[in-house]
């Protein structure tokens, strides 16, 4: 080596550092506790988006002049789900305790592809309480993804490489016997077209069963689509249930599908990223009965048990299976019976190496607050939700646009006159006004060619009140606007 110094990463000062660094808990604190004070959402500046498009920087920073800037761009501007009156999509809100465990782990540093050391271990026992809560058996197998896509994606592909009649990692798709064929209802997730795709099977692959009147899957229809595709000499492989859809929180017959797949010999998957963690809830655990039945199932920690971003779970009924689909080591990681990597090598069951310590979050929370008040937490927000939708039906203003049967409530303001063009631009602008406001955050979405507004209830921070707000705010903005000129679905001025 040459004279020049050696360099680090580590700080030059770290009394400088634990000061800095004292200063960002005392704010997060203060943050949190606030956070009622504060709007849910604002636009971005355009100063601040120009201050986010500056080149790389080549010199150093002060640490403490980082951090100030952070504050004026990072802190004033989230997306807002931390607060309670965020009723957009379907987003956990995070805990203190789990950004706490987030710091931790970053400062343990553990890579989890596996080894022989305590996060691994924390992980594993992590994933086995998931297993426990959701009633699957001792050895199932499962691991932590990056969310419910990812989590979905690997149930379905364990699915197909148990399904396909040849060795898939060998031979690849091109030689399958037959064209598979997986089933779900119309109001599944996105995501799921996107595996079929991801996995070579082609978006035909995924077929669409119509839903009831209560958005669930037609279990009659679903068996005759089944018996068509084999006479059709297609290989019905894979249904998906869903265990609270997106669009209204509705819930497949989880029993009867999964008794269907079992008669018929397809791979039983459920989707319960939304509505899996009803089982914790004592009054609405047996919206999910069945949910045992799965061969495999995906799950959202980072939603109803407010895990923060991100955390994601797939467990799978024959752990085997799943190790067999992804276990693949290279000359340069050799299992071996000591040393650091005696441990298990998580990698084993899931498409990443290099993987975070997002157990830690997870384990600190369960650990703190137990299972049961999460589970009271979550009849919390069902019965939150059953009492919003009654206040709709009361409102004449108002229209309920599909049941709510967990915690989502779906339903827009009726307008006078309107086509449904008209009350598509009526209600949309509604939700634009309020989003801007800053008072509360819905969302929207579209039930069969209507358009609707979406209030998701899952904030643990979220009161009765924050709902009154909300139905108050768009009663007042349909008034208003109504008056600008949307009475017939003409937008004002």
């Amino acid at each position: 080596m040459d004279n020049r110094p050696l360099v680090s990463l580590d700080p030059e000062d770290w009394a400088e550092a634990r000061a800095v660094a004292h200063r960002m808990v005392d704010d997060a604190i203060a943050h949190l506790a606030g956070v009622r004070q504060r709007t849910v959402w604002q636009p971005l500046p355009e100063a601040t988006k120009r201050q986010l498009r500056t080149g790389v920087p080549q010199q150093p920073t002060p640490l403490a002049d980082i951090y100030d800037e952070l504050r004026d761009t990072l802190m004033r501007h989230p997306m807002g789900n931390v607060h309670p009156r965020f009723f957009g999509w379907y987003m956990g809100s995070s805990n203190f305790t789990g950004a706490l465990a987030d710091f931790l782990a970053a400062i343990d540093g553990s890579n989890l592809g596996g080894g022989d050391t305590a996060a691994a271990a924390t992980e594993l026992q992590v994933v086995d309480w998931l297993r426990e809560l959701m009633g699957f058996p001792e050895g199932a197998g499962g691991t932590l993804t990056s969310g419910g896509s990812m989590a979905n994606l690997v149930g379905l592909t364990v699915a197909r490489n148990a399904m396909a009649g040849v060795d898939v990692r060998v031979d690849g798709v091109t030689d399958l016997p037959r064209p598979l064929r997986y089933y779900a209802s119309d109001q599944v997730h996105s995501a799921h077209q996107k595996s079929m795709e991801m996995l070579g099977l082609g978006s035909k692959a995924l077929r669409l069963v119509p839903t009831d009147d209560d958005f669930r899957m037609d279990v009659r229809a679903l068996a005759r689509m089944i018996a068509e595709d084999r006479a059709a000499g297609l290989h019905p492989a894979c249904v998906i249930a869903t265990a609270g859809t997106t669009n209204t929180g509705s819930i497949d017959d989880l029993t009867a599908i999964g008794a269907l797949c079992k008669r018929e010999g397809l791979w039983f998957h459920i989707d319960g990223c939304i509505g899996a963690f009803l089982r914790l809830a004592p009054a609405a655990r047996a919206l999910v009965a069945g949910i045992e039945l799965a061969d495999s199932l995906a799950l959202d920690p980072h939603k109803w048990l407010q895990t923060p971003f991100d955390c994601g779970c797939a467990l799978m009924r024959d752990g085997r299976r799943q190790f067999d689909t992804f276990t693949l080591h290279g000359d340069y990681l050799q299992v071996t019976t000591r040393g650091i990597l005696a441990g298990p090598f998580l990698a084993d069951f899931s498409f990443e190496l290099s993987r975070g310590f997002r157990a830690l979050k997870l384990w600190m929370a369960l650990k703190e607050h137990g299972a049961a008040r999460f589970g009271a937490l979550i009849d919390q927000h069902v019965a939150m939700a059953r009492a919003f939708a009654d206040r709709v039906r009361a409102e004449p203003r108002l229209e309920l646009m599909a049941p709510a049967p967990i915690n989502i409530v779906c339903f827009r303001y009726r307008g006078i006159g309107g086509t449904e063009d008209g009350l598509r631009a009526l209600n949309t602008e509604i939700m634009l006004r309020i989003q801007e406001s800053g008072v509360a955050l819905p969302t929207d979405t579209t039930l069969r060619g209507r358009h609707s507004l979406r209030a998701a209830i899952v904030n643990h921070r979220t009161r009765p009140e924050d709902l009154e707000v909300l139905l108050a705010e768009v009663l007042r903005w349909g008034e208003a606007l109504q008056a600008e000129g949307f009475a017939s679905g003409r937008q004002p001025g």
